[in-house]
Formats: C-alpha cells, sequence, structure tokens
C-alpha cells in the first residue's frame, strides 16, 4: 500500500518541476533571446521480484574460515517504483528575428553566442540589445562590456556599422545620419575605419550550459570550454532582435496536461489511503 503512495507522491513531484519550467518558459515570452525549458522525466531503476515462498540460502560447504552464504531464490519479475525528474533540458532553436531600426541591437542569425565580460568572469548571451556605456564601450543593459576578438569594444556614438561577418567599422562622414551608414553597400562606405570584430563563441555540447539570469550562460564541465567560431560564423543582423524561442499556445497545452496529471496522481494517492484505513480497520475488527 505504503508503495503506491510513494509511486504517486513521486509522480505529483516530477508533475510540478514540469509546472516549475513552463511557468519560467510563459514568463520570459517576450525575453530577447530566451530559450525554453523542458523538464525530462525518466523512471525510477525497477525493482526485482522472488518468491516468498521460497527460502533461497544456500550455504557454502563448510570451511574455515566459514565463507558464508548466497541467496538463490529465483526472480519472478520486476516492479516499477514511479518516476523522477532527469534534467532540465533546454532547447537552442532559432527565435525569430524582430526589426528595430536601433543600431545598437544586434541579432544571430545561426548558433553562436555573443561574449560579455562580467565580474564573474566571461559570461554568453543571445540577447543582442546592446547600447554605449560611459566610457564609450559597447555594453549590455547591465553595464557588462561585449567582447571583440581584441577585448572591449570602443565606439563612438551612431557612426558604426555592423556587417554580416560582425566586423565592426566606423565612419565619421556620417555620424549625423546613422541610418544613411547602415543603409550604404560596403564597397561605397567612405573614410572607414575598422574597429573590431564581434567575439562569437560556441560550445561543444550547448545543451549543458548554465543559465545565469539576465540572458546568460556560463560553461560547465559537461558543455566543454567555449571556442572563437573562425569557420561556419552565425550571420550577425543589425537593427534585429532574436525573440524567445517560445510558443506561448504549446506552453499552454502543456500546462493543462499537467494539472491533469498532477490531479490523477493526488487521486491515487487518495484511493491508496482509502483502501490502507479500510485494512487497517478490517484487521481490527476481526482482531
Amino acid at each position: 500500500m505504503l508503495r503506491g503512495i510513494y509511486t504517486g507522491a513521486a509522480g505529483m513531484v516530477v508533475q510540478q518541476n514540469r509546472l516549475d519550467a513552463i511557468s519560467n518558459n510563459l514568463a520570459n515570452v517576450d525575453t530577447t533571446g530566451y530559450k525554453r525549458d523542458t523538464a525530462i522525466q525518466k523512471a525510477f531503476p525497477e525493482l526485482l521480484l522472488r518468491r516468498m515462498s521460497d527460502d533461497g540460502v544456500t550455504q557454502f560447504p563448510y570451511r574455515h574460515p566459514v565463507v558464508g552464504s548466497f541467496d538463490s531464490a529465483a526472480v519472478v519479475g520486476s516492479i516499477g517504483t514511479g518516476v523522477e525528474t532527469n534534467e532540465v533540458f533546454t532547447a537552442f532553436t532559432q527565435g525569430g528575428l524582430r526589426q528595430t531600426e536601433n543600431s545598437f541591437d544586434l541579432a544571430l542569425d545561426g548558433d553562436g553566442f555573443f561574449v560579455v565580460q562580467t565580474p564573474y568572469g566571461e559570461r554568453y548571451t543571445r540577447n543582442g540589445s546592446f547600447l554605449i556605456g560611459s566610457e564609450g564601450m559597447l555594453v549590455t543593459k547591465q553595464g557588462y562590456p561585449v567582447l571583440g576578438e581584441n577585448g572591449p569594444i570602443q565606439l563612438k556614438l551612431n557612426n558604426f556599422v555592423v556587417n554580416e561577418d560582425g566586423v565592426i567599422y566606423e565612419n565619421t562622414d556620417f555620424a549625423d545620419d546613422p541610418r544613411r551608414l547602415v543603409s550604404m553597400r560596403e564597397n561605397e562606405w567612405l573614410n572607414t575605419v575598422e574597429v573590431d570584430r564581434l567575439q562569437i563563441v560556441q560550445v561543444r555540447q550547448p545543451r549543458y550550459l548554465q543559465k545565469q539570469g539576465d540572458s546568460f550562460w556560463r560553461t560547465t564541465e559537461e558543455s566543454g570550454e567555449a571556442a572563437i567560431v573562425t569557420a561556419g560564423r552565425p550571420k550577425v543582423r543589425q537593427g534585429f532582435l532574436e525573440g524567445s524561442n517560445v510558443n506561448p499556445v504549446t506552453e499552454m497545452v502543456q500546462m493543462i496536461e499537467v494539472n491533469r496529471a498532477y490531479e490523477a496522481n493526488q487521486k491515487v494517492i487518495q484511493a491508496q489511503d482509502q483502501a490502507t484505513s479500510r485494512l487497517i480497520n478490517e484487521a481490527m475488527r476481526l482482531r
């Protein structure tokens, strides 16, 4: 009887973990560069059943010192013991690109991450909503410098353009009209100076990256160290932002499924509790 209660309780814990992941996804549906989480479940290890009527204890032949005995009862089957949360998996599928016409907004079209220097070390993000800091550096909204391949990127307000390869150019001729600078073809730029190229990295196993809040990730032992992308770099889109890859309709449907599964496990526990109560009452009456 108690096994049924434990199995139902394990199912409720799993559904609670699923609900936490879904709720977090819905809360970040409008967060730039957010990647949705999915809670993955697995079954507890099964227990082997043996015949209770079979002693199954075999003694070793007498020796000095005595070696002992072993259990030879025949296995008749197995029984499951419920489910547990295996991991919370992050899906790094591409989010939709939204045009903002802001030259400080950058989006990655493909696999990769921007690199940001924080007080805790380098962190990685898909959120390309940047701005110019007080010291003339390209920074995140939290004030952390965005790194190029030569270190923090120094810029002047509204006089830069970023091509698809992530190379940043400055041109003082059009400082008062940045939209004209962005619309010009690369071979038409006058008096341009290459400032740096955005540092874009990838990891061996992105599914094992650890979320740090504020759209930041950090590497773990399982994910491997981040490496600068040299071939097959994602395209950098200036004036665009990448939206989250959360589908609100899908998440709402999954939330309904979780609630129903949670209620089903509650009913299992109630049924087991009622059966146990009847068993105890009947035993006390017959006594």
